[in-house]
């Protein structure tokens, strides 16, 4: 069962039946919308990226991203970079899979973004979302629809944080500016 989140609603990361994730995916999805041109409409190549932030504390301590694909202790991996979003289908373009068991007990919370390396607007995307899936079972767990369009080239998507012994993803859906993570740190920081 999928749970279509709103911004700023958590979720539990507990398995169905009991007992904690130990491996999730957040997969990022879009397509160009098309434009109206002169001769019919058109669309354009879009290249977003989706970053993970890996925080202690509220101090950064390590990203992963389209240039490091693994985070330096091992438990966040990306899939690889994609530089035109997906024809439709609606399958991850990205994927940045997170094993929980391994997040070393330092870090509390895991920040993902999406930015458009290239500039262009949200209004510039459609059928965009991020969202959470069981890796060991292929099951979606939540699902955020990042809708809107606006004149902004990033959003802070969501954040796995520890809850407990276990963890929470809570959907933030906060809309920023910004080519790279880095320029994105500002706007992360209110969320933790």
């Amino acid at each position: 069962m999928t749970v279509n989140l709103s911004k700023g609603q958590a979720i539990s990361l507990e398995k169905q039946g009991g007992g904690t994730l130990t491996a999730v995916r957040m997969g990022l999805g879009w397509q160009a919308a098309p434009r109206r041109g002169l001769f019919g409409k058109r669309t354009q190549e879009i290249d977003l990226d989706a970053s993970a932030v890996l925080f202690a504390d509220k101090q950064p301590v390590d990203v992963v991203f389209f240039r490091h694909l693994t985070s330096d202790d091992g438990s966040v991996r990306h899939t690889g970079d994609n530089l035109v979003g997906g024809a439709g289908q609606g399958g991850d373009d990205e994927s940045i899979l997170v094993d929980l068991s391994r997040v070393p007990v330092h870090i509390d919370q895991i920040v993902f973004t999406v930015n458009s390396f290239t500039g262009q607007t949200f209004q510039e995307v459609q059928n965009a979302f991020c969202r959470l899936v069981d890796e060991t079972n292929g099951q979606e767990l939540a699902r955020y629809t990042l809708d809107g369009g606006g004149q902004y080239t990033a959003q802070i998507m969501a954040k796995v944080h520890r809850a407990g012994a276990g963890w929470q993803m809570t959907a933030i859906g906060n809309p920023a500016n910004g080519r790279t993570f880095q320029d994105l740190m500002p706007a992360i920081l209110p969320h933790l």
